[in-house]
């Protein structure tokens, strides 16, 4: 098992990282990582945009978009350089990407919560509720109960609408079921509270400040999770191809069966201990060689294994852990995650 502190979060406050310096590393450690260079140059346009570079954020958006290695997620990116255009005077430019992404329809809930906030951020708000709407009805129309990823999108959906003093219908109801914090979605996003901040009462500005963190802490949550623990996980085949060329390693390993079962009750040691945000991430054997040489040691030093596990996190390679309910399990079973190793164990 290994552990590890995340890369610096973009949502750190300024005085606490160098956003440019922090910019410059994510993106050398893409020329290293290749295949991880469009999470690794999100991140790193994310800290040019808090430094206030915002033309150099854009550069790097366009210099994903031009890649000739097609993307993940070519919305996201979109999605991101409208938002950070319009911020510093693009506005033309930003609507016409906003656009062109809402034509698109994409499968995935984030470049769709980006465009809509870029829209509420300048006072679009009927545009806003419009846009969180037909991401709703695109990605959670007949789906039984919504993907986490797609909170977000009911949450800033439910907010629009309040502001816009719109009847409640069924998917703000949905969203107040999702939200988890103290103060009800409602109260959040209540249009008068702007009206507390001026307040002279200062029972009335502590209770807007509590409702700030309230909110504040939800957001985190749902747009923010760092893997403080990632475990390292091998498939079937790789880990017999691991053992295969590394014989010493199977001391570490004496089955997948038991390192699947190893990962498990690991992962829920670390939970009961009060570790938060915990994650996996997957290993292959060449790219454990790959490490090892850069690290000039043998693959067969069995404390390389919790130092891989930090690169893989540090890339951006961590799943979380647990997976939400109604996905599949995290051991490529293919099986829900509540009928597979999410399976509490009897006495």
């Amino acid at each position: 098992m290994g552990s590890t502190v995340s890369p610096m979060r973009p949502d750190t406050p300024a005085e606490n990282v160098d956003h440019t310096a922090e910019a410059a590393r994510l993106e050398r450690t893409a020329g290293l990582y290749p295949e991880d260079a469009e999470a690794l140059l999100l991140r790193a346009a994310a800290h040019l945009e808090l430094a206030g570079d915002r033309p150099a954020a854009t550069a790097l958006y366009d210099r994903l978009l031009s890649s000739s290695v097609g993307l993940e997620n070519p919305y996201l990116v979109r999605a991101l350089k409208a938002s950070n255009l319009w911020e510093y005077g693009h506005e033309a430019e930003a609507r016409a990407i906003i656009e062109g992404v809402r034509t698109a329809s994409p499968r995935d809930p984030a470049p769709w919560v980006i465009v809509a906030e870029a829209l509420e951020a300048h006072d679009e708000l009927e545009q806003a509720q419009e846009t969180f709407t037909e991401g709703a009805r695109l990605l959670l129309t007949d789906v039984p109960e919504p993907p986490y990823a797609t909170h977000p999108l009911l949450i800033g959906r439910h907010r629009v609408r309040r502001m816009l003093g719109v009847p409640h219908d069924e998917w703000d109801t949905l969203a107040d079921t999702l939200h988890s914090m103290p103060v009800s979605l409602d109260e959040l996003h209540d249009p008068k509270r702007v009206w507390s901040l001026g307040s002279d009462n200062p029972a009335e500005l502590a209770a807007e400040i509590s409702r700030l963190r309230a909110e504040l802490g939800a957001y985190r949550e749902a747009l923010s999770r760092p893997f403080p623990v990632a475990v390292l996980h091998w498939t079937a085949d790789e880990l017999a191809e691991l053992v295969a060329a590394y014989p010493s390693l199977a001391v570490e390993y004496p089955s997948h069966e038991e390192h699947l079962a190893t990962i498990e009750a690991s992962l829920r040691e670390l939970s009961s201990s009060g570790t938060p945000n915990l994650g996996i991430v997957t290993g292959t054997v060449p790219s454990y060689e790959a490490f090892a040489a850069s690290e000039g040691a043998s693959p067969e030093d069995p404390t390389l294994l919790p130092q891989y596990a930090t690169t893989l996190a540090a890339r951006g390679r961590a799943v979380a852990w647990p997976p939400q309910r109604g996905v599949v399990c995290w051991c490529g079973s293919g099986r829900l995650y509540g009928d597979c190793h999410g399976v509490e164990p009897q006495g």
